[in-house]
Order: C-alpha cells, then structure tokens, then sequence
C-alpha cells in the first residue's frame, strides 16, 4: 500500500466515523420518541400536553410546560425511574439509558412549543 492510498483510507475512516457519531443523536431521539410512544403517551399524548383523558383524568401537566421544564434533569430522572403521584415507576421496565433519552425527550419538547 503507498502513502497516498493509505492517506485515503483514513480519509475515508474518518469520514465514516464522523457520519457514526452524527447520526446518533438522531437515532436516540427516534428510539426515545418510540418509547414515548410506547409507554407515556397514554397519559401523557402524542404531543406531550396531557390533553387525552387518561391525561385529563390523571390531571397530567404539559410536558411542554415551565412547571416541566424548570425541573432537573435528576428530578425528571426521578420522576421516571421511581414514579411521581399516580404515575408509574419505569425502573425495572425500561434501561438507564432509555431513562435518560427520556429526559432528553422532555427538553427537545421545550424547543417545540
């Protein structure tokens, strides 16, 4: 192999590893909105408002919210992890790092509104 070819192999590598690590981001979002989907919008809704009658019923707050979004993200880890009023502990039923995409969920929704 000679210098130029292997000059472009790490190019190439490199280029790889770039397009990797940009679209994890992406793909942790889309496995956090399919849990959302999955687990928190029952009550929750599709949007995040709250605004379905589980929701209703439940008298959930709007994800979207400052009452939300002032909290931590150690709180809303919380929150999900070990449950909050009549909402239910996920420990157990979803992993860490679903937790956490979670929670990164919940901010994303902010940015929405």
């Amino acid at each position: 192999m000679n210098l130029q070819s292997f000059r472009l192999s790490g190019v190439l590598l490199l280029l790889v590893a770039i397009l990797f690590f940009v679209s994890l981001p992406a793909h942790a979002q889309g496995e956090a909105a399919a849990v959302f989907k999955a687990k928190c919008a029952v009550c929750h809704g599709q949007d995040a408002t709250g605004n379905v009658p589980m929701g209703k019923t439940l008298k959930v707050p709007d994800l979207h919210s400052a009452e939300v979004q002032k909290q931590t993200d150690a709180q809303l880890t919380d929150s999900i992890t070990n449950g909050k009023g009549k909402m239910p502990a996920y420990k157990g039923k979803l992993t860490e790092e679903q937790i956490k995409q979670l929670v990164a969920y919940t901010r994303e929704l902010a940015k929405k509104k």
